[in-house]
């Protein structure tokens, strides 16, 4: 829920989504355009702790794109067409696409949300999607409404050739989305795409650290992070933070575009998708208005290499015993809040 940070973007970066930062990466593709610069080699250190996920060798490698565009308010025949269209022009073999892909975000109701909700038994935009990742050999992380008996949640599918769905329930609503959709009750997990571990979070889960903490744990290598973003300048600045405290790639999904709520209080959604390394670095960087799409090759070593210094390891320097202050309830009194 934030617009773009002020990055330090060279043009080339900005101006085409199939460009790279050559520095950053260790391989070229032939959609890539600037020739890699030679970069020294990566020593793993010590790897992540404990995953849920099993992935291939760290020194493999998977294009790993983003699509950013506006969304139709209530119409899932359209937003499908859309997405089926902006992933015929991305190379890549995993996809992030924005928060509520599939529905738009300034849902009027919770009535309208469940209709356009979709079913982990099946259902047609599900359906449609996991097609669609199937015809083109790409996985899929989408931002959609989730329905599971009475229950809708506010929902991230990954959807991958030839295996069953995994999908995430957002723990931490923004703003109005407390009056539509019920919050998360499961903890984010890691899951495999081909060689890296992809963990999910959506949205405002930027605001929490322990979202990421936790997915960096289970082992994750890439953070997937569908967005409907409109509070400026935060989300973007605090993403490049949970890359580098984490030592993990981080590809937030954003979208453009406005809607209104039926009282006429209006959003403007403020673009600015990204795809950083894990010392935080733009390897893909969106404007605030364009609908486009780009994808870097992303090299699961860079994130398994948890070193800050021969002496300082990301994950093994934590002092959990002294953060019992986290496991508490802890929750402040709201009462007084502005």
């Amino acid at each position: 829920m934030a617009d773009r940070a002020r990055l330090r973007v060279p043009h080339r970066v900005r101006g085409a989504g199939l460009h790279h930062l050559g520095a950053h990466l260790p391989r070229r593709h032939p959609d890539d355009g600037q020739e890699a610069q030679p970069r020294r080699s990566l020593a793993l250190g010590e790897a992540a702790l404990t995953s849920t996920a099993r992935a291939g060798d760290a020194g493999a490698a998977l294009r790993v794109g983003l699509f950013q565009f506006a969304p139709r308010l209530g119409d899932r025949a359209a937003n499908l067409a859309t997405i089926a269209a902006g992933l015929a022009a991305i190379d890549a073999e995993l996809v992030v696409l924005p928060e509520l892909a599939t529905s738009g975000y300034a849902l009027p109701d919770r009535e309208t949300a469940l209709a356009l909700a979709e079913s982990p038994a099946g259902s047609p935009g599900l359906t449609a999607l996991q097609a669609l990742a199937e015809s083109r050999g790409t996985a899929l992380a989408v931002g959609l409404p989730l329905r599971e008996g009475e229950r809708l949640y506010n929902a991230a599918a990954l959807l991958r050739p030839g295996e069953a769905p995994v999908f995430y329930r957002k723990l931490h609503l923004f703003d109005r989305e407390a009056l539509l959709f019920d919050p998360g009750d499961r903890p984010p997990a890691v899951t495999a795409v081909g060689a890296l571990r992809v963990g999910l979070m959506i949205c405002f889960d930027w605001v929490f650290p322990e979202v990421a903490r936790c997915l960096a744990l289970a082992g994750a290598d890439l953070i997937a992070h569908p967005s409907n973003l409109v509070l400026p300048g935060l989300a973007q600045g605090a993403m490049a933070t949970r890359a580098i405290e984490n030592g993990v790639f981080a590809a937030t999904a954003n979208r453009v575009g406005e809607e209104a709520f039926p009282d006429g209080e209006r959003l403007r959604f403020t673009g600015g998708s990204q795809l950083l390394d894990p010392r935080g670095r733009p390897l893909l960087a969106f404007s605030a208005e364009e609908s486009r799409g780009g994808a870097v090759t992303l090299v699961p070593a860079e994130a398994r290499n948890k070193r800050l210094t021969p002496r300082n390891h990301l994950l093994a320097d934590r002092r959990p015993a002294l953060y019992a202050g986290l496991l508490g309830d802890g929750t402040p009194d709201r009462a007084g809040d502005a």
